[in-house]
């Protein structure tokens, strides 16, 4: 069942200066969904679409067969659908507890969910337990991120748009975050991910996207994509990296 989708999405920087032009996605309950594609093809003007940072010039956006269209992002955070931009969003000057916190701004006045919401992060990542009292600039780049998950974990997201969040970060870590992400899709969470990792995110997601010029080159599921990866991109990545 689709719960996520995009109709013809057309946005415009600047005036005439079409980003994407006519772009459809879907994403499936419990399912993760790659948009992948060369350097400035749209995918992270998409996601920012999806989640109400950019309205469209054209078309529309729903949400469990719900027009959000422009909805603003804290709304949606709300409605449950979440968003980890791709450069970190912590607050540096507060722990790592306090960062938590802020991730359950919508409901702040609920200590109780508050309180089981930090506990359950804690429970999933036990090193921000032990950090809980560190400022987040204390924390590795991998670290960060998985801090920046936490927090977006807090609100109880039914969708989580995740852009670029391996980025820069050590490989080993990179994997274990792979690795949470697939758990999430276990745990009924719908992923759509930009990823620049091709080789890793095609083997972790269920569907893809291929973007080109801020249009839908091709998609597919990761069956059909299978042996035929490197024709189907060939134009934009260095074969070593497949």
């Amino acid at each position: 069942m689709v719960i996520l989708e995009a109709k013809e999405i057309e946005v415009s920087y600047y005036g005439d200066i079409s980003i994407l032009q006519g772009v459809n996605l879907s994403a499936e309950v419990s399912k993760i969904t790659a948009i992948i594609g060369p350097n400035g093809a749209g995918k992270s003007t998409l996601l920012k679409t999806l989640c109400g940072f950019l309205k469209p010039k054209k078309g529309k956006v729903f949400l469990r067969g719900r027009e959000i269209t422009g909805v603003q992002p804290h709304t949606l955070m709300s409605m449950g659908l979440s968003y980890i931009p791709q450069y970190n969003s912590l607050f540096p000057d507060l722990t790592v507890k306090e960062n938590l916190e802020l991730g359950a701004w919508t409901f702040r006045k609920d200590h109780k969910r508050i309180r089981d919401g930090i506990e359950k992060v804690f429970q999933r990542y036990p090193f921000l337990k032990e950090k809980a009292s560190t400022k987040t600039t204390k924390l590795s780049g991998g670290q960060q991120r998985i801090l920046e998950l936490g927090r977006t974990l807090m609100g109880s997201p039914e969708v989580l748009l995740l852009d670029e969040i391996t980025a820069m970060i050590a490989p080993i870590v990179a994997k274990e975050i792979y690795q949470d992400i697939e758990n999430l899709s276990k745990e009924k969470i719908t992923v759509v991910m930009v990823d620049q990792n091709v080789r890793q995110v095609i083997e972790i997601s269920d569907y893809i996207f291929i973007l080109e010029l801020g249009k839908n080159k091709v998609s597919g599921t990761k069956e059909e994509f299978s042996g035929r990866l490197k024709d189907v991109i060939q134009d934009w990545l260095v074969y070593e990296n497949v």
